[in-house]
């Protein structure tokens, strides 16, 4: 079986040296890039399994780097971010980012990610052709890695999928943003509770004016899938 492929982009040479010496230990191939330009050119042009992709980039900004592979691509992307930069974590979630991990870090803990979230993708294209869930008139293909509300298919991150199917397997039930994070990252870490409501805020602005389900926040408890009369996901 082939490597997979992570392309690593920061303008730190440094970091990306690193990062490569640490991945490719774990079997990795690693594709290094410097600036944003060079990061969307290889990643439409290697078709890498995995991005690490640094916010602050010269020529293009990570931030846009972000937003036009995901506007093409579900490949999972793991930011890196100034730790002191919240806002830019809460925005690169928004664009489709699946994790971050803030600077300085560890090499060690970029490479966990790196394996977490692969094996996470993984288990989702693995998952049995036959299941199906159903809420309302939300239909998700396990096999197909395809929602549907009605007859519009909806577009979703690798992480949201994996958050809205864990809601749709129990709908009702509430679950905790400790839950939820486990469901779509497999381990837990500092900042999650922000990193899950800024994905749970994306999967509402998809669902919305949609009939059939909306993700609903029980205050103090976490989030919970119901179906709804067509007024679409509550803020």
């Amino acid at each position: 079986m082939p490597a997979q492929t992570v392309l690593v982009v920061d303008d730190e040479a440094h970091i990306v040296e690193t990062l490569r010496l640490y991945l490719e230990r774990d079997g990795f191939r690693v594709i290094p890039a410097y600036d944003g330009r060079a990061a969307l050119e290889l990643a439409e042009r290697e078709k890498p399994d995995l991005i690490v992709l640094d916010l602050m980039l010269p020529e293009v900004s990570g931030f846009d780097v972000c937003r036009t592979i995901r506007s093409r691509s579900q490949v999972p992307i793991i930011m890196l971010t100034a730790r002191s930069e919240e806002v830019d974590k809460l925005i690169g979630l928004e664009l489709g980012a699946d994790d971050y991990v803030t600077k300085p870090f560890s090499p060690r803990e970029v490479a966990a990610r790196v394996r977490a979230v692969l094996r996470r993708a993984a288990l989702t294209a693995e998952a049995p052709p036959s299941e199906r869930l159903a809420v309302g008139e939300l239909r998700i293909d396990l096999d197909r890695h395809e929602v549907r509300c009605g007859d519009a298919l909806i577009s979703l991150t690798p992480t949201e999928f994996r958050l809205l199917a864990t809601l749709a397997r129990q709908p009702g039930r509430v679950y905790s943003r400790a839950q939820l994070v486990e469901a779509a990252q497999g381990y837990e870490f500092e900042g999650y509770d922000r990193t899950i409501d800024s994905h749970i805020k994306n999967l509402r602005r998809k669902l919305s004016d949609r009939p059939g389900c909306r993700i609903v926040t029980v205050h103090g408890l976490g989030y919970k899938l119901e179906e709804s009369a067509g007024e679409g996901a509550r803020p």
